[in-house]
C-alpha cells in the first residue's frame, strides 16, 4: 500500500467515527418523535450494536477475564449514554455536547484517584480552563449562577463525566487484564449503556408508544442505528491503533464541527457568542491536554548496565467511546 495512503486511512477512520457520533443524535429524535422515549431509544441501539459485536466477533468471548472493573466501566459507560442521548434529545444539541466535553476537568480528578497520577499544574490549569469555558457558556444575566440551565444540560455534563470515568477505567483494565480483547471491551460498554438505560425507563414517564403502523420504523432505526454504531467503534479503534492518542484526541474535536453544522441545518440551532466562546475554552483546554500529555510520555534514560537487545514497546490500549 502507498505508505501516504497507508498513513491516511487511519486518520480518515477516527474522522467518521467523529462525524457519525456528531450526526447520532437526530435519528434518536427521530425515534423520539415516533413515541420511543430517550431511555428506550437508547437502551434498545445499545442492545442492538452490544449483540452485533458478539456475534460478529463471538470467538474473542474466550479473552473475557471478569473482575470487578467490568461493572465499572459498563455502570459509566451506561451514564455516558444515557447522558448524551437524553441530553442531545431534550435539549440544545450544542450546548449539551460542550458539556460533554468537559472532560480534562473529570479525567484528571478520576485519574488522581483511580491511576495514582499526580496532579500537576499544567493538569489542574488545563481543567480550570475548560471549568472557565462552561461558566462562560452557562452564565446567564438573570440567574447570574453558572449552572447548566436544565435537566438536559446537566445530562450533558453527567454523560461527559462519565466519559471520563469511562476513558480511566479502560487504561485501568489494559492494566489488570492485558489479555482482553478491544471488542469484549466494546460488548462491555454497549451493554452496560444498555442495561443502565433499561433500568433508567422506570423512572421516566413514557410517552404515546409508537402507532402499529410505525413499528417497523422503528426497528429499521433502532437496529440500523445499533449495526452503524458498533461498526463505528470498531473502525475508530483501528485508526486509534495506528495514530498517536494526542493526534487522535484532536482529530475528534472534529465531531464538535458536524454537530454545530448538523445542528443548524436539522434544527436551527445556532450557537450565540457565550456559546461560541465558552466553547472555544474548552476546545483549546481538549488540544493543550492532548500536547501536555505527549511531554509527559515517559522516556527511556541510560543505564550502566550490559547492553541488550532492544525491544518494541508494548503498545498501548487506546480508550473507545459507546456513544449511544
Amino acid at each position: 500500500m502507498n505508505p501516504r495512503l497507508q498513513n491516511t486511512l487511519p486518520t480518515l477512520a477516527i474522522m467518521l467515527g467523529a462525524s457519525v457520533w456528531g450526526l447520532v443524535w437526530y435519528p434518536m429524535r427521530m425515534l423520539a418523535a415516533l413515541g420511543l422515549s430517550g431511555t428506550a431509544a437508547s437502551a434498545t441501539t445499545s442492545a442492538a450494536a452490544c449483540l452485533f459485536v458478539l456475534v460478529l466477533r463471538r470467538h474473542a468471548i474466550r479473552s473475557i477475564s471478569w473482575h470487578w472493573l467490568l461493572v465499572a466501566l459498563a455502570l459509566a459507560a451506561g451514564v455516558t449514554n444515557i447522558g448524551f442521548v437524553w441530553g442531545a434529545i431534550h435539549g440544545q444539541v450544542m450546548r449539551v455536547l460542550l458539556l460533554f466535553y468537559l472532560t480534562p476537568a473529570w479525567t484528571a480528578l478520576f485519574a488522581h484517584f483511580i491511576l495514582h497520577e499526580r496532579l500537576t499544574k499544567p493538569g489542574v490549569a488545563l481543567a480550570a480552563l475548560s471549568l472557565a469555558g462552561a461558566m462562560t457558556m452557562l452564565w446567564s444575566p438573570e440567574l447570574g449562577v453558572p449552572l447548566p440551565a436544565n435537566l438536559a444540560e446537566w445530562a450533558g455534563l453527567m454523560g461527559g463525566m462519565g466519559f471520563a470515568m469511562s476513558n480511566v477505567l479502560i487504561v485501568k483494565i489494559s492494566r489488570v487484564l492485558p489479555g482482553m480483547k478491544a471488542e469484549m471491551r466494546t460488548a462491555t460498554i454497549f451493554g452496560g449503556a444498555a442495561l443502565v438505560a433499561t433500568f433508567a425507563t422506570l423512572f421516566e414517564s413514557m410517552p404515546t408508544p409508537p402507532a402499529a403502523s410505525q413499528m417497523g420504523m422503528v426497528v429499521f432505526i433502532v437496529i440500523g442505528l445499533g449495526v452503524v454504531l458498533a461498526s463505528n467503534n470498531i473502525l475508530v479503534q483501528v485508526g486509534l491503533a495506528k495514530v498517536p492518542a494526542n493526534r487522535a484526541s484532536i482529530i475528534m474535536l472534529f465531531e464538535l464541527v458536524v454537530t454545530a453544522l448538523s445542528a443548524w441545518l436539522f434544527a436551527g440551532e445556532v450557537p450565540g457568542p457565550r456559546e461560541w466562546a465558552g466553547g472555544a475554552c474548552i476546545v483549546v483546554a481538549c488540544v493543550l491536554s492532548s500536547w501536555v500529555h505527549r511531554l509527559k510520555e515517559p522516556r527511556e534514560e541510560p543505564r550502566d548496565e550490559p547492553a541488550e537487545p532492544l525491544k518494541a514497546p508494548a503498545g498501548k490500549k487506546k480508550s473507545t467511546r459507546a456513544m449511544v
